[in-house]
């Protein structure tokens, strides 16, 4: 009994000087959590407001993490417009199924860009890209990517030039949304986009 209880006490000193588990290191998973937060801030208060020390808090790591995964605040910033770039793509993919009917069914296409300009999320997103896109020539490009895609959908059905101006208009109305809280409203998006897609253009079919 008495060996018994003199190993147990032996053993305990061991068990406790045992050293802890390393916490495992993650560092795609913190890329991650940073760029997200650079995302909501940009889409919070505009891409101006982005600095390393609101990531960092935003995110909830040490300041000097924001600096380890990109190499400056422009580099991040550019990082996560590219990531609502990306966001954006997937709306205007559920477009496309209800292209090729535009004109007898436009209902389908009604109802995404409702459900686009409804979101505020999206509406933000699209307002900072298209205000960085303005300001910095390096983001141009990005802007410029979904009316560009905008366009070349609509190309196929009412032609260049009416797509151009259907773009245009949707670029206003999610300004609109953006700047009044309050998107155009169903019949208006309807006629509006009708009247564009069927606007008078020399040499064009639907005029």
């Amino acid at each position: 009994m008495h060996e018994t209880t003199e190993s147990a006490a032996q053993a305990a000193p061991a068990a406790q000087a045992a050293p802890a588990a390393p916490r495992r290191r993650d560092p795609e998973g913190r890329r991650r959590a940073i760029l997200a937060a650079a995302t909501e801030i940009i889409v919070e208060e505009g891409a101006a407001a982005l600095t390393h020390r609101a990531v960092a808090k935003r995110a909830s790591v040490p300041l000097g993490s924001t600096t380890q995964y990109f190499t400056s605040i422009d580099d991040m910033r550019e990082c996560a417009l590219q990531q609502l770039a990306d966001e954006i793509d997937e709306s205007i993919a559920r477009l496309e199924p209800f292209i090729a009917t535009i004109f007898e069914r436009p209902d389908p296409i009604i109802d995404e860009l409702l459900a686009y300009l409804e979101d505020p999320r999206t509406v933000h997103a699209d307002i900072a890209l298209m205000t960085s896109g303005t300001t910095d020539p390096r983001l141009r490009a990005l802007a410029l990517r979904w009316p560009e895609r905008i366009v070349a959908l609509l190309s196929t059905q009412v032609g260049e030039e009416r797509a151009v101006a259907i773009a245009v208009f949707l670029d206003g109305a999610t300004m609109h949304a953006g700047l009044t809280g309050t998107p155009l409203g169903r019949d208006e998006l309807t006629r509006v986009l009708q009247a564009l897609m069927t606007m008078p253009v020399p040499g064009s079919a639907h005029t």
